[in-house]
């Protein structure tokens, strides 16, 4: 199902861009109103869509993306391209081959979408500079998407790093015998975060990195959105429970129990998802 629309402008006309299946879609509809205006983008989109160019780089993209595609009855489309009489639409395409680059969509937003690679070939029938203009319009906003994501990862990794000063300070105050020194104090620190980890993740961090040579960094540099709210939340509920005087087979019993349950409802949460993808 495809996610809401984002819209760029590209020489003054407003192009709809939606997500599938994590694969960004463009709207030809609104890219033929730029050679044709409203009345006759259909128009425009057919005359592309059956000529020997465009079908020839239609049938190579599908049969690179697409393991359900039908080359045999796209051939049929393909022996016709050319002849006078001969008409195709995009909803004829997606019928009989189970093309997936190209998809029609009603109601708001709606029209004939196309995956990136083939709307930005469909741009070369418009006009060469109106398709250089898509593309670096497309290249800024996913710039801004990526620098948004950044960010967003950046403040949550923060904040579990903030929250972790509030629990080592509990480990310090409450676990932590005076006399220790500070390498033995150092141990103390690693088990507990790696009981953070274990309760998280299912393994400690040396697992983790055994699993994992190829990788830099560690566990928590690889975790998802949704786990680093997650680990702040249990960052804070631990240096609770060691103040409570919770022995730790008690707290890790207690810490996973909450990550299953917090991350359950952070996955269908939609003002996250928003988030992620604002």
């Amino acid at each position: 199902m495809a996610k809401t629309n984002k819209v760029i402008q590209v020489q003054n006309i407003e192009i709809s861009i939606s997500n599938l299946n994590d694969d960004d879609y463009i709207s030809l509809t609104d890219m033929a109103k730029a050679k044709e205006g409203d009345a006759r983008a259909a128009d425009v989109i057919k005359n592309w869509i059956r000529t020997r160019t465009a079908l020839e780089f239609i049938g190579v993209w599908e049969q690179m993306n697409n393991s359900n595609f039908k080359v045999v009855e796209f051939d049929h489309f393909k022996m016709q391209a050319g002849l006078p009489s001969f008409v195709l639409s995009p909803s004829q395409i997606i019928e009989q081959t189970n093309a997936i680059g190209i998809y029609v969509k009603s109601g708001r937003y709606g029209g004939t979408y196309a995956h990136k690679d083939i709307a930005f070939e469909f741009g070369s029938a418009i006009s060469a500079v109106f398709k250089l203009y898509l593309i670096k319009e497309y290249q800024r906003l996913k710039n801004e998407e990526n620098d948004r994501l950044s960010l967003n990862w950046n403040f949550h990794r923060t904040l579990a790093k903030v929250n972790y000063r509030i629990h080592t300070d509990a480990i310090k105050e409450k676990i932590i015998p005076l006399e220790l020194t500070k390498e033995q104090s150092a141990v103390i620190y690693a088990s507990e975060a790696d009981m953070l980890n274990v309760a998280l993740f299912g393994k400690t961090a040396q697992q983790w990195k055994s699993d994992n040579r190829n990788l830099e960094g560690n566990v928590r540099d690889y975790a998802t959105l949704e786990q680093l709210v997650v680990l702040s939340n249990m960052e804070s509920i631990n240096s609770v429970m060691i103040h409570q005087g919770l022995v730790q087979k008690e707290r890790i019993i207690q810490l996973n129990q909450t990550a299953i349950i917090q991350l359950r409802s952070l996955l269908g949460n939609k003002e996250l998802n928003k988030l992620q993808n604002s």
